[in-house]
This record gives C-alpha cells, sequence and structure tokens, in this order.
C-alpha cells in the first residue's frame, strides 16, 4: 500500500505578515501627518489659548463671587475665538507654506545656476551651450514667443 504524505506549509511568514502590517500602518500615519490642517490647528489653538489667558486674568479681577458666569464667559470667549480664527489661521499657514516653497525653489535654481556657471567656466562646450540657449532665447522673446 502507498501513501502520501500531504504536508500544508503556509504561503507566508506570520513574521514579515506583522512586518508588512506594522510598516502600512506607520504609512497611514504618516501620511495623515503630511497634511496642511495641522500647522492651522496648532496657530489656531495657540491663538485661542493666549486669548483665554488674557480672557482669565480679566475675569479673575472681576470676577470674585461670580465663578460661575465668569467660566461661562470664559467658555463663549472660547468657542468664539475657534470659530472666528479658523479661516484666517489657515489661510495665514497656507500663505506661509507657499512662501517657503516659492523660497525654497529659488534658491535651489540659484545654487544650480552658479554650479552650472562653474562647471561653464571650466568646459568650452559647455559655456558654447549657454551661450546658444541664450541667443536662442533672446531671438524667441524678439519674435514673440
Amino acid at each position: 500500500m502507498t501513501r502520501f504524505v500531504h504536508i500544508d506549509y503556509p504561503k507566508s511568514h506570520p513574521g514579515v505578515d506583522r512586518f508588512e502590517n506594522v510598516v502600512g500602518m506607520a504609512t497611514r500615519v504618516r501620511q495623515g501627518f503630511i497634511s496642511t490642517r495641522g500647522l492651522p490647528s496648532m496657530l489656531l489653538a495657540a491663538m485661542v489659548s493666549a486669548l483665554l489667558v488674557v480672557a482669565d486674568q480679566v475675569i479673575d479681577a472681576w470676577a470674585d463671587g461670580h465663578l460661575m458666569a465668569a467660566w461661562m464667559l470664559m467658555w463663549v470667549l472660547g468657542f468664539a475665538a475657534l470659530a472666528l480664527l479658523a479661516g484666517p489661521s489657515r489661510a495665514m499657514v497656507l500663505r506661509a507654506v507657499s512662501a517657503v516653497n516659492r523660497w525654497l525653489k529659488d534658491t535651489s535654481r540659484a545654487r544650480d545656476d552658479a554650479r552650472m556657471w562653474t562647471i561653464a567656466e571650466q568646459d568650452h562646450r559647455v559655456m558654447a551651450d549657454l551661450h546658444a540657449a541664450q541667443t536662442r532665447t533672446e531671438r524667441l522673446s524678439r519674435v514673440g514667443w
């Protein structure tokens, strides 16, 4: 009588599966932090906190016996600040991010131009290519392209 041995081996290693799950989760978490919502939210929280500290100082001097009214006023000020400052803080952060990106791009372009000019000073063929490109650009600008 012939006997066959059937052994079912798993298609993947459990440790590798766990590692892939951890890497996938870390990637999803990182993508959540890349969004531009984090910075405006932090700025908004800082502005509201500063406003609430000032309101607390004012209310503390005013509300010796009216603690409940003072806390209600403080919460109203906090929620009003959240509602009123959300848009401007987001717009300010977006303008700052775009300005930093523009500055980084300009700095990178200037660094690349300086590097290319240094190479062109040492190699006459590169200098000839730069002059040809400059002449071509001048001709096209005269024609209206």
